[in-house]
């Protein structure tokens, strides 16, 4: 996947906690720092994230958003 932001960092999903309608979904990224984002369950499943499964944090003003290669 090709993107024109510069602002993504890549990690590996740490831990996801589900909710009905949002999750929080906890990032391991260099270092051993997290970056913890709230995304929507829906896309939780449709991303196919999971524990273990690489991941980048794209950030956008305010948002923080989650991408996968595919």
């Amino acid at each position: 996947m090709k993107m024109s932001a510069r602002n993504t960092i890549p990690g590996t999903v740490k831990e996801i906690t589900r909710g009905p309608v949002n999750s929080e979904v906890v990032l391991e990224i260099a270092g051993g720092h997290e970056i913890v984002s709230m995304i929507t369950t829906n896309s939780v499943d449709r991303l196919g994230l999971a524990p273990g499964k690489k991941a980048s944090a794209f950030f956008k003003a305010s948002n923080v958003m989650m991408i996968v290669d595919e």
